[in-house]
């Protein structure tokens, strides 16, 4: 497996993967020294992430390698179909699986997603509206959503 690190507006990224396809793509909370030469099987990840960060890329184009259970990866799969810009709910995405009773498996495999930003589990809100639970800090998810959000608001402070 090749690694690699680099800088991003929300902390260090960690990027894991081989020949088989990207494995981990995680956010550090921790300095970390970038990597000075990419490997060539973790390039397009890491062109992909920053045009992602500059505002170009709403889509990732990368052959992906998680690594879970079976349901897991099913869950995963079906975050990937939630499009860029918008938001669903841990309820709506237990019905689109199939069980609406399984929405706190279907929220456990969300938290358990290896692929930070790229299968887009910050996509993921509460029925009401509300920023829940995330692995990379609530800070971090609401920074992505208003990244991908078509109505940019402007800070007053």
């Amino acid at each position: 497996m090749e690694t690699c690190i680099m800088s991003s507006p929300l902390g260090y990224t960690k990027i894991v993967g081989d020949a088989n396809g990207i494995s981990e793509v995680i956010v550090l909370n921790s300095e970390e020294s970038i990597t000075d030469i990419i490997p060539i099987e973790l390039e397009d990840c890491v062109i992909q992430l920053q045009e992602y960060f500059e505002g170009t890329r709403t889509k990732f184009d990368l052959n992906l390698n998680p690594q879970g259970t079976e349901f897991q990866n099913k869950v995963w799969k079906q975050l990937e179909q939630i499009p860029y810009g918008k938001t669903f709910s841990y309820l709506e995405l237990s019905r689109q699986l199939g069980d609406i009773k399984a929405i706190r498996a279907v929220a456990n495999a969300n938290g358990k997603n290896p692929l930070w930003i790229i299968i887009p589990c910050h996509r993921v809100i509460g029925s009401d509206g509300s920023l829940t639970g995330y692995a990379g800090g609530l800070h971090r998810k609401q920074w992505l959503l208003e990244h991908e959000s078509p109505y940019k608001q402007q800070r007053l402070f």
